[in-house]
Formats: C-alpha cells, sequence, structure tokens
C-alpha cells in the first residue's frame, strides 16, 4: 500500500497533507443532474458534500451498489468509520460488491476495535479473493488488538480539551516557551481543503499550565505560516534556532495524475528549513526534496543532531511510505538520503518518526498493530535498530495513533504526547498528554452480563470500559461465567457498556472509587432480547424536548445503538413509535408524534439503514406511563418521561 498514492492521499489527507487540484474538469455547462453531482463531488474527492449527495441517491427500494459502495467510501476518507461500517455492511450484502469494498468493510471495523466481526470479514474475504500475507496479518493484529485491550499499559491519557476542537490538532513538540503544533484553523476567510472542508493546517503555540494542562492556543505570525496550503508538522534543534517545516508544495511544478477522465496535480509534501537570522526566519530548500516524483517530511533530529529522520515514498524503499535518515556533513550539508531499513520500514507506511535518547519512536500500518497506524519503539541508530515493539493500548488504538514525543521518563514513570483520531475525543485528529505512574493500590472492576428477560447468565458479551467523551479504557468478552474484569485508575468515573448480537446494548454508570487497600467492586448489565416477534420495549433515555420533533444530540447516540441493532441483524424488522405528553390538544400531540416518529425514522434511514425495515408511528398522548393525563399538575420530569420512542418487532 502506497501512502503518498492516490489512495493513500484520501485516507490520511489531514495526517500528510497532500493536496489534489484539478487541472480539468467536465466541459458541460447545463446543470448536473443529481447523479452527476455526486459523480463530480466523489470523483473531485469532496467527500462531506459527495456524501450528502449520496444518501438521496441510495434512498430508493433498489439502490445501485456502486452508490452504496461510494457513499461507504466518503465516510471512510473523511474518518467517520461508524457511518462507513453501515454503509459497508450493506453494500457487500449485494451480489456485485467489489473486491474493495469487502476489505473495507473488515478495515472499518478494526479500526472501531471490532475485532472479532473484522476477523470473520477477513476470513471471508481470504475465502474469496486467496490467502493474502496481509490479510492473516490483519488476523494476527485483531488477536494482539484483542489482548492488549484486556490487559492494558498503566499510560494514563488526557485530551488536551483546551487546544483540541471538532477540527485537526496534531504534531505536538516542546519548546523553551511553550509548545508548537499543526491545526486547523476556524476562520471563515481562511482558504478550504476541498477534501477536508476545513481551512489548510498553520502552525499553532499552547502554553502550559501549573497543572500540566495545554491552553491558550495561538497562531504564529511568523513568515513560514504565509502558504498557500497546508503547513506542520514541525520540529526544531535544541538551540530553537533552526525549524524543520513540513508543507506542501505551492508552486506549479507539481506531479501529475488522470482520473475518473480529468487531470489532477498532486501538490506532495516538502521539507523547508528555516534558520533564525537577526529576529527572522530565513528559509531553506532542503536539498532532497523532489515534488514531481515523491513527497518528503515529517523531519527530528538525532539528540545529537547529527542525523536528519524523516519520511519519505522516494523511490529505493521497501514500499508505501519509509524513514530515511541523512547525516550531517562536516561542510554543514546533509548527506544523501538512506534508508533506515528493513527491520523498522515495510510494504505499508512507516512515518512520524521521533527520538528520545537511542530510541527511534514512529507509526506504521504495516506492522502487526491495533488498526489504522500504530505507534512502535525500535532501539538503535541510522540503519541499525531492534525490532519494533507495539507500545500498545492504550497508547495505540483501534484508530490512527501517530506523531508519539516522549518528554520525560524516570524510575518512578514517563510522560509525553501523542495524536489520535480515537473515539472520545474532541473530533477528527486530537493531542493527548500521556503520563506512567506505578500503581499502589489495586482496583478491580468485574462485570456480569445477563438477559434482561429471564436473568440468564450470557457468554460471550462483548464489555467495553469508557471513561467521558466514550474513549475505551479496557475491552474484554465475558467468561464462562458470564463475567469480565478490569484493574481501574482510583476516583475516576467509568461508564459499562455490553454488547450482543441479539440483544440491545446496556450501560451503566460507575463512580469513581476512593480505596484504601485492593478492593473488588461488582456491577451487573441486563441486555434486553428483541427478536421475538411483537415484542415492544421503550427505547430508554431517547426524549425530545417541549413541543419539538427534532432529533436531539443525547437521542441521536441512543438511536445510534439501534442503527447498530439493525445493521447486525439485516433481518430485523420494526415499528419506532413516538408518544407526547398530554400538554397541548390531542389533535396537536398525534400531529406532533408523528413527525417524532418520522424524525427518528429518518434519522435511521441516514444512517445506512432501508427504509422498507422501519415503521414509524405517532400515538400522540393515547398511552401515557404515568398518571400525567389532560388537567394534572405534573412535574417536568414527569411529562417528559411520556415523550419517549418505543420499539415494536415486526419480523424477524
Amino acid at each position: 500500500m502506497k501512502l503518498f498514492s492516490n489512495e493513500i492521499i484520501l485516507k490520511y489527507s489531514l495526517l500528510i497533507l497532500i493536496c489534489v487540484l484539478s487541472v480539468t474538469g467536465s466541459s458541460a455547462q447545463e446543470r448536473p443532474s443529481r447523479r452527476s453531482l455526486a459523480e463530480q463531488l466523489y470523483n473531485s474527492m469532496e467527500y462531506t458534500r459527495a456524501a450528502a449527495a449520496l444518501e438521496k441517491l441510495v434512498d430508493v427500494k433498489k439502490p445501485r451498489t456502486v452508490d452504496l459502495e461510494r457513499l461507504a467510501d466518503s465516510y471512510y476518507y473523511i474518518k467517520q468509520y461508524e457511518l462507513a461500517e453501515n454503509w459497508y455492511a450493506r453494500a457487500v450484502n449485494e451480489k456485485d460488491a467489489s473486491q474493495k469494498a469487502r476489505l473495507r468493510y473488515a478495515e472499518v471495523l478494526k479500526q472501531q476495535g471490532k475485532y472479532t466481526e473484522a476477523k470473520t470479514q477477513y476470513r471471508e474475504y481470504i475465502k474469496m479473493y486467496g490467502e493474502e500475507k496481509e490479510m492473516l496479518g490483519a488476523i494476527a493484529g485483531a488477536d494482539s488488538a484483542t489482548l492488549w485491550m484486556k490487559n492494558p499499559t498503566r499510560h494514563q491519557l488526557k485530551n488536551e480539551s483546551y487546544i483540541n476542537t471538532s477540527r485537526a490538532e496534531f504534531g505536538i513538540i516542546p519548546t523553551s516557551g511553550g509548545f508548537l503544533y499543526a491545526g486547523e484553523p476556524s476562520s471563515l476567510l481562511e482558504s478550504r481543503s476541498g477534501m477536508t472542508g476545513q481551512a489548510y493546517l498553520k502552525i499553532y503555540t499552547a502554553e502550559r499550565q501549573d497543572d500540566g494542562t495545554l491552553n491558550y492556543p495561538n497562531i504564529l505570525s511568523e513568515s513560514f505560516n504565509n502558504s498557500m496550503y497546508h503547513v506542520g508538522p514541525t520540529s526544531t534543534n535544541a538551540k530553537e534556532d533552526v525549524l524543520f517545516v513540513t508543507r506542501t508544495y505551492i508552486g506549479k511544478d507539481a506531479e501529475q495524475f488522470k482520473a475518473s477522465g480529468s487531470k489532477w496535480k498532486k501538490q506532495n509534501l516538502e521539507l523547508k528549513i528555516y534558520r533564525k537570522s537577526e529576529g527572522h526566519w530565513v528559509e531553506e530548500n532542503f536539498p532532497y526534496n523532489n515534488v514531481k516524483e515523491y513527497s518528503l517530511g515529517h523531519a527530528v533530529l538525532s539528540q545529537d543532531e547529527k542525523v536528519l529522520y524523516y519520511a519519505s515514498d522516494m523511490p529505493g524503499g521497501f514500499g508505501g511510505v519509509d524513514i530515511w535518515f541523512s547525516e550531517l556533513q562536516e561542510s554543514g550539508e546533509w548527506g544523501a538520503p538512506q534508508n533506515v531499513g528493513s527491520t523498522v520500514n515495510t510494504s505499508g507506511d512507516e512515518m512520524f518518526p521521533s527520538v528520545f535518547g537511542n530510541t527511534l519512536y514512529f507509526s506504521s500500518d504495516g506492522l502487526i498493530g491495533m488498526g489504522g497506524l500504530d505507534i512502535f519503539k525500535a532501539v538503535g541508530s541510522k540503519n541499525v535498530f531492534s525490532e519494533p515493539i507495539n507500545l500498545g493500548y492504550p497508547l495505540n488504538s483501534p484508530s490512527d495513533d501517530f506523531a508519539f514525543i516522549q518528554v520525560s521518563e524516570s524510575d518512578q514513570g514517563a510522560s509525553g504526547y501523542i495524536s489520535s483520531n480515537r473515539v472520545g475525543g474532541a473530533g477528527s485528529d486530537d493531542i493527548y498528554s500521556y503520563a506512567y505512574r506505578k500503581p499502589k493500590i489495586t482496583i478491580i472492576l468485574e462485570g456480569v452480563t445477563k438477559d434482561k428477560s429471564t436473568g440468564e447468565i450470557l457468554v460471550g458479551t462483548s464489555v467495553s470500559l469508557r471513561e467521558l467523551g466514550d474513549r475505551i479504557v479496557a475491552k474484554d468478552i465475558t467468561d464462562g461465567h458470564g463475567l469480565v474484569r478490569f484493574q481501574i485508575e482510583p476516583n475516576t468515573d467509568f461508564r459499562m457498556l455490553g454488547e450482543k448480537q441479539g440483544y440491545l446494548s446496556d450501560t451503566l454508570h460507575v463512580a469513581g472509587i476512593n480505596a484504601i487497600r485492593d478492593t473488588v467492586v461488582r456491577y451487573t448489565l441486563l441486555l434486553q432480547p428483541v427478536f421475538n416477534k411483537g415484542d415492544k420495549f421503550v427505547l430508554e433515555n431517547i426524549y425530545y424536548d417541549f413541543d419539538k420533533h427534532n432529533i436531539r444530540p443525547d437521542a441521536a447516540k441512543i438511536l445510534d445503538k439501534l442503527v447498530a441493532t439493525l445493521r447486525d441483524n439485516p433481518t430485523l424488522r420494526i415499528e419506532l413509535s413516538s408518544h407526547t405528553d398530554s400538554r397541548g390538544s390531542d389533535t396537536y400531540n398525534m400531529k406532533l408524534s408523528q413527525r417524532r416518529a418520522d424524525s427518528a425514522v429518518e434519522y435511521i434511514i441516514s444512517r445506512g439503514i432501508a427504509r422498507d425495515r422501519l415503521v414509524a408511528k405517532g400515538y400522540g398522548e393515547t398511552r401515557l406511563v404515568n398518571r400525567c393525563s389532560n388537567g394534572v399538575q405534573c412535574t417536568v420530569a414527569e411529562h417528559q418521561a411520556n415523550r419517549r420512542t418505543e420499539i415494536e418487532v415486526l419480523e424477524y
């Protein structure tokens, strides 16, 4: 897999910063049809807009498989993996589903930590297309990830929420005056990437507060930020008078290629060196840039500053992006690029190198990992290194984890920063600080899963432990006693989630435990079976605001669980009914409840479920769950209990 090829431009657009620009397009002047517009947006890699257009095309009784796949691809490329999964799940059930879609389906499952399901799809892929080495590696990665998530390391991660936004932030480095990192500006005046819909990256500064929190983000006004396209990530020397800045090439002399009947320019990455002179930054070109043929960036110095490591897809590597190095010559020039070798580099992609002491840290998707990019370490220098070691969970996750930097290390532990687009962040790529410390008191949290209707122990239930923001702390499968066990940190709130096919998931809040000795605490999860025709149950905790029918953010999270149940059980057909409280006229409430039911169904359809599997029904105030009928004085909470959504199984 070639990282700087057209395919991976799409997958890692924010990580490698390449721009793809149209040279020639369609000559048609008439208003494009709905299908033509969707195809134009997809082919021009404007995936957010393409997804919206494609959703309208697939909302028919028999959608075209290619449209389902392109919709799934669009969400895949902009890293909305859950939505991509929903649409790939529909696409692969079609007889004419493509080989690429079947592989992508397995990949998005893995990138969400659904390792058992991903392994099933990888094995199906092998049966259909042959036993490929990459597939066996992916299965081995899923097995390793399961063990890592069951036994996480003692690293504690914190989302640096004061500098992270719904846009991308990554690649942080410490300096004597604070920190530098790459981020997407929010200004409406900034030029925007057609691929992501966000402003091009710039270099930011941040300050470190007394409690270690990063705050006060600010875009630098320095000359290296005055670029047409992406700027960043960056690194510096010890004196901080030299900067190594990765940026997207801004000139006309770019690589060209043809795709979908149009010509495109690939604005590759280049490495620029800035030296401080009399208070100003003076730009130099790294002598081995070659934007017509390849990208080069993500540069970092060795501790003695005599070796410069960087990532590139230049010819002569082992495939995809490799890590290379140049040695500082007596003349002060950098020597010719040398590959760090096959111990580190693979046929996949290795990038974002960093150095701490005699250890090289880097990210790779070609070694055994959890999904996406994983962070590895190898001891050595230049082209002699030990076998890379995966840093495990939670430094790695099912998503992309990269731009690792270690700041300190002692007998008591270590600290530093990573970047990740994992679940539970502020959005897109986020910066996380990490700290490792040796445990003093052991707290074990046990979870037991049972059938809510019968009380029967449920074996083989997937149970995950999540922090605020839905970040997964640990994950395991219940044993023969329906039990899982996690070692947890004290004074930390968690959410325990149980999921099993044939059941609606159950979740509960676990308050922080302040223990003075080794402690074991047990909680029980009750999962509702859903596949008996005629069964009815309340979709708990989905409410509507008074006199409104829009889907609230908290309701969307609950509906997403129903979407997952419908996706994983393609023969399930349901009635989704909405109910109001008694305030307002009976006629108005009946109409309001129908609008609410319709809104919920439309939301579910937008997440990848076929319309003919859903029936929307409004019952108004005809089925109140409490005493709050017309004229009865009730509290706000009592009225809200009646504004609920119920599910009835119609077919299975």
